[in-house]
């Protein structure tokens, strides 16, 4: 992995892309930027609008899934919100993906942030 965090953070989204890409998901777009947050990944999965969040962790004192709080899965929410009041998105079906990654795994999490 890269040294510094804003390197290892975009690596862990070009793993978490490419793992996407390997499943048969569309990628829309990466690094949506909104006031209330970042959304890292938009992709399709067949006629499902995946919004997801990327969550790397180099230590094992806190795991990538423990790194999401209620404050970030509710900024996430927010950010989405902001995606399709910027866009013009048909409605899709919607769903909130997280993907864990730490040196030695990647784990996918549908439906993760509610």
């Amino acid at each position: 992995m890269k040294s510094n965090p804003k390197e290892k953070g975009n690596a862990a989204e070009d793993q978490a892309a490419n793992y996407l890409l390997n499943l048969g998901y569309t990628i829309i777009t990466r690094r949506f930027k909104t006031r209330s947050g970042e959304i890292d990944l938009i992709a399709l999965d067949g006629q499902t609008l995946v919004f997801v969040e990327v969550k790397f962790r180099s230590t094992s004192t806190v795991t990538p899934e423990e790194s999401v709080t209620p404050l970030k899965a509710q900024r996430f929410q927010a950010a989405v919100a902001e995606y399709f009041s910027k866009t013009d998105q048909p409605e899709l079906p919607a769903r909130y993906d997280l993907i864990a990654i730490t040196p030695t795994d990647l784990r996918h999490h549908k439906n993760a942030i509610s």
